[in-house]
């Protein structure tokens, strides 16, 4: 086995390894050789290769994501790291460990017009659980520095930087290790608080509400979450991205709470409202949640609670599971309707959505419809920003599936590059919808070697971005096609075949079944289906939508 000489490199390369870091996202470049010799020549670590440090930095989340566990990104010095920056802030609001391995010139040639060089230590300082710039002779003091950073990545759930400047020569190996101190793991172990008083509030209460965000599958124990939703005085509003599941949960917030008149939101308004997991999609229910505030909300992280509502009373720094353990030993159920009533509201809407549904004419509504209904079974699902997560929060959803979205800072950027790093680690297969705008503005998430045959993209190409037309005001707006909407005539044909996908399209109703019949297959390239429809209806469809299920 050939190993970086460099000593700054072997420290790391031990270090993640003793920390159990397995997945190394490199990027070509010659600064961080040391790093990337000693990463791909020892056996423990799987390495991928991704050009584009933007793509890599998303490449790397997907993987993230699926594993629950820290991903190492490497990348040379300059502008190199600054690609990193739309991943970084997406990590750091979702929760996800990331390790940037940054290399760097060493302190003498920075700030001294030498070529590819950049202020790089502690650059992502606003977005950034934590960060260290190496020195090149300080030994113990950097293993110290580095040990400390991949614990806070480990522990706290978020991204980490570590800054490394490396002298020259960059290629010299050795066969051995140096002598290296194995460093352990402490776990901080926090006291659970007393819940008496809480529990007291929680009884008394006949309106409670329960908002799930982001969760990842299979976190909360079913029994609590029977204990929810068999519960008079408790709705439990879930989102697509929540992945939780019961017939008496409301997922479809918007559904619910869009066509509601005054009466409705405050008979509606919660007396304690229980929030955990990530953040939430609905726009809807943010203002509701704002004008009608409960008179308490409770928030459940280890981590963190966001003041989403202004109206945050307690942050229980716990597990979710952990919480319920302890909170339903001496809990009972109000006499309430609360939940009945909405149960009604719930069953309205639904049949109204369905007749809706069978009134339209072709549009991005009766296609989701129809796509979302074709996701296989026990498969992931990753839904593109804007648009689409907003579309999918309409429908109820197949509850064999695993739904993510980079919901951290909701950016458009890396949605592709995500899910590709998703299904590379994944034994599901992995489908992917997604508008025109994001898919052509991350395309180079295609440029890699490790997409499995089972990954499928569904592409809804409406010719720009459409959810602008949805929004107030912008038939006032002057050059709105260019400026806003950013009218276009591209298709993905030709990034299909430069990057080895199978591609079909669908123009109606009629195309779009037919294609779906064979679309998930077994195939020896991933395919992608790319669908158009009309743009200049999509948002007529759409709010015509929720004055019709009122």
């Amino acid at each position: 086995m050939k190993l970086p000489k460099n000593r700054l490199a072997q420290s790391l390369i031990q270090l993640c390894k003793a920390k159990g870091i397995k997945d190394i996202v490199i990027s070509p470049g010659s600064r961080s050789a040391p790093l990337t010799i000693g990463f791909t020549n020892h056996s423990y670590f799987n390495c991928y290769s991704i050009v584009d440090e933007r793509c890599a930095g998303f490449f790397a989340l997907g993987i993230a994501q699926q594993l629950e566990r820290p991903v190492a990104l490497v990348c040379t010095s300059g502008s190199a790291l600054l690609n990193y920056y739309p991943a970084i802030a997406e990590a750091f609001y979702s929760d996800i460990p990331l390790v940037v391995l940054s290399a760097d010139r060493p302190a003498h040639l920075i700030g001294i017009g030498d070529g590819q060089t950049i202020n790089q230590d502690n650059v992502f300082a606003n977005h950034i659980l934590h960060a260290t710039n190496l020195t090149d002779d300080e030994h113990q003091i950097n293993e110290s520095r580095i040990n400390l950073t991949l614990n806070i990545a480990k522990a706290q759930r978020g991204p980490v930087h570590i800054n490394i400047p490396f002298n020259e020569p960059l290629y010299d190996m050795v066969d051995v290790f140096s002598e290296f101190p194995e460093s352990s793991y402490n776990h901080d172990i926090k006291k659970q608080e007393l819940l008496d008083s809480f529990r007291t509030t929680w009884n008394r209460s006949q309106k409670k509400m329960v908002l799930v965000g982001v969760n990842s599958p299979n976190k909360v124990e079913q029994k609590y979450l029977d204990l929810l939703a068999n519960d008079d005085s408790v709705i439990v509003f879930t989102e697509t991205t929540s992945n939780l599941h019961h017939d008496n949960f409301f997922p479809s917030i918007d559904k619910i709470i869009a066509p509601l008149n005054e009466t409705d939101l405050k008979e509606l308004q919660p007396d304690i409202l229980l929030t955990f997991g990530g953040l939430i999609v609905s726009k809807k229910v943010k203002a509701f949640l704002r004008n009608y505030q409960p008179k308490e909300h409770w928030h459940i992280d280890t981590k963190k609670a966001n003041d989403t509502f202004f109206c945050l009373s307690k942050h229980f720094k716990q597990s979710v599971n952990s919480f319920f353990e302890l909170f339903f030993n001496n809990v009972t159920s109000a006499q309430s309707n609360y939940q009945k009533q909405w149960q009604i509201v719930k069953r309205d809407r639904s049949i109204k959505h369905d007749i809706y549904l069978g009134t339209i004419a072709y549009s991005d509504l009766n296609v989701f419809d129809a796509v979302l209904k074709s996701i296989p079974n026990d498969s992931i699902l990753q839904l593109g920003n804007s648009s689409t997560v907003r579309y999918a929060q309409l429908f109820d959803l197949n509850k064999t599936l695993q739904v993510y979205c980079n919901r951290g800072t909701s950016g458009i950027d890396g949605s592709t590059s995500t899910a590709v790093g998703a299904s590379t680690t994944s034994k599901k297969s992995t489908s992917f919808i997604t508008g025109d705008l994001s898919f052509f503005y991350d395309s180079n998430a295609l440029w890699n070697n490790y997409i499995p045959n089972n990954f499928r993209i569904i592409l809804i190409n409406n010719e720009g971005g459409g959810i602008f037309r949805i929004l107030p005001g912008h038939k006032n707006t002057d050059n709105f096609d260019t400026f806003f909407e950013t009218k276009h005539q591209l298709t993905a044909t030709q990034l299909c075949s430069m990057h080895g996908f199978e591609y079909t399209t669908a123009k109606n109703s009629s195309e779009l079944s037919d294609e779906m019949k064979s679309f998930y297959d077994s195939s020896e390239h991933p395919k992608l289906l790319e669908v158009f429809t009309p743009r200049q209806i999509n948002d007529t469809v759409l709010l015509n939508y929720f004055k019709n299920i009122k």
